[in-house]
């Protein structure tokens, strides 16, 4: 049920063949109605009808083929933080608890382990497409098809996003789907902060990420000098675990919504945002998985790690509201509302579903694992599922024993990744991470520490990203981060942070530290080593580690 080739700029053209699909269904609409027998009528993407099961086809449908899911409907999960490029690498032994980000990113092992890796593989023709294939398809398995974007940045000081499977919040070219900004920089100018908001755009931004005053104080500094907050329904800020409940009744106050990443506040910080009152205040809430060195493998594991979080520290927080982060509320946040987050007519058709109709449908979501995923569409174009729902080209996985197959052909996508199967991003990213010190002395030995995508032999470099520049050498962006693993974060003068280490690793060139790495596999169900690499995070507290 491929859609038809259309325009290049979005994820999959409004186009495309008409045909149902019925299963219970879990609307996260208004009231939370919940069909237990009904069916979707699709067509060009959209939602055009929705029936009981047993009700006559609607007009214009006579002849559309039927997807009998046996399954439990919901809206696809939107995922408001996840540095995708990471997600290939495993979860890091996070080696002391810290107060604030500038912190954690000082540690040697984090240039051994995560920021030296990425960095090498992110500058090293062959790879970067690689990423990008492998950590789409690891958000779309566990049912996730909108998420952050991935970035290229040329010589030419180009800027582009990907754009693929998974809808991608900063580039969607769609007048329903407003554009968001993301910043992982803090805020060092509140007033110029402040007009950047009042001009309309929203703002994805790390907000007071830590738990002890230096974290604070990036909020704070959100104040203007006239006693104006740079804060309004244009601002969703990430982790927020530095805010006191008084600071999230100002936050509130002014709009803001905020993105919660247990996972990674427990791993880094011991502690995670105050949710009690940012619910009390009514602060809109999502849900997000931020990354795999120190969060959750995906937005499905999360909503695991949320409710064990909610349940330790006694939060009036139900099974439905966790359901609400994943959907409902990151659409309303992004002021996508009108076209996602729930299931109606004239909704798009992101759709995630799992086996089974019995049950509490929201507590259901929250016990799934990967295996339980039997069908993702996007745009009404099933991507994901049992090879008995995709076509009989598409590529063959298996998810915990599981059959499984990815439907990849897209008109839009940039050519370099559409020659990218799974199969061979999985084997590249495999022979790269072993080979890490030769690809580092490989870099530093070119006279220019870029190399051009798809420039291997037999792949001419001529378009990256939707744009065609001969000759343009990319990297992949990894936000604010620097080759040597420094970052250009303000840091506002705060105290508590400590200085960069001087230290041999610190020093080195990557060729002399890196050492072979094993990439992070697809699911949590198939990684045999996630529950001892979980159960050895020194700073997740012990209630919390004995739910997990």
């Amino acid at each position: 049920m491929n859609a038809e080739a259309g325009a290049e700029a979005i994820v999959d053209p409004l186009e495309g063949p008409a045909y149902g699909i019925d299963g219970r269904v879990v609307t996260m609409n208004d009231d939370h109605d919940v069909l237990a027998s009904a069916t979707l009528w699709i067509e060009g993407g959209v939602i055009r009808a929705v029936t009981a099961s047993d009700a006559a086809r609607p007009a214009g449908f006579d002849a559309a083929p039927l997807v009998r899911t046996g399954g439990t409907i919901y809206p696809g999960m939107i995922e408001l933080h996840n540095h995708l490029p990471y997600d290939i690498l495993r979860m890091w032994d996070v080696p002391e608890l810290y107060g604030n980000r500038s912190q954690w990113g000082r540690h040697s092992q984090y240039r051994t382990l995560v920021s030296g890796p990425m960095n090498v593989l992110g500058r090293t023709a062959g790879f970067i497409e690689a990423i990008v294939r492998y950590v789409e398809v690891k958000a779309i398995v566990a049912g996730v098809t909108t998420s952050q974007g991935i970035a290229l940045f040329s010589n030419a000081n180009t800027r582009r996003y990907h754009r693929g499977l998974v809808r991608n919040v900063e580039d969607t070219d769609d007048a329903e789907l407003p554009e968001a900004d993301t910043r992982v920089a803090d805020v060092d100018d509140a007033a110029s902060f402040l007009t950047r908001l009042q001009r309309g755009k929203t703002v994805i931004l790390h907000l007071a990420e830590g738990v002890d005053d230096g974290a604070r104080r990036h909020f704070q500094a959100l104040q203007t000098q006239d006693g104006r907050w740079a804060i309004s329904d244009r601002l969703i800020g990430i982790h927020a675990a530095g805010l006191t409940d008084a600071d999230m009744g100002t936050f509130a106050s002014h709009g803001g919504a905020m993105v919660w990443s247990p996972s990674s506040n427990l791993m880094l910080y011991g502690e995670t945002a105050a949710l009690a009152a940012a619910r009390h205040e009514g602060v809109t809430v999502a849900l997000g998985s931020d990354w795999s060195p120190t969060g959750s493998k995906n937005l499905l594991r999360e909503l695991q790690v949320a409710r064990a979080v909610a349940d330790a520290r006694d939060l009036a927080i139900t099974d439905r509201d966790l359901v609400d982060m994943v959907t409902r509320n990151p659409a309303r946040a992004l002021r996508w509302n009108d076209a996602l987050g729930s299931l109606a007519p004239g909704r798009r058709a992101d759709l995630l579903v799992l086996s089974g109709k019995q049950g509490d449908p929201y507590h259901r979501l929250l016990q799934a694992t990967e295996r339980s995923v039997v069908l993702v569409a996007v745009n009404g174009v099933i991507r994901y599922g049992q090879p008995r729902y995709l076509p009989a080209g598409a590529e063959q996985l298996a998810v915990a024993g599981s059959r499984r197959a990815l439907f990849l052909d897209q008109a839009s996508v940039d050519p370099v990744i559409a020659e990218v199967t799974f199969a061979q991003a999985v084997t590249r990213l495999e022979d790269g991470l072993a080979h890490l010190p030769e690809l580092a002395a490989a870099l530093e030995a070119e006279a220019g520490p870029v190399m051009e995508v798809g420039g291997r032999e037999g792949v001419p470099p001529v378009t990256v990203f939707g744009i065609e520049r001969a000759g343009a050498r990319w990297v992949l962006e990894l936000e604010d981060e620097e080759p040597d693993g420094t970052t250009t974060r303000p840091e506002l003068g705060v105290p508590e942070i400590a200085p960069v280490p001087e230290s041999a690793e610190a020093a080195a060139p990557l060729s002399e530290i890196l050492e072979p790495l094993e990439l992070d596999p697809l699911t949590v169900i198939d990684d045999r080593a996630y529950a001892a690499r979980l159960r050895s995070q020194q700073n997740i507290p012990t209630d919390i580690a004995d739910a997990l």
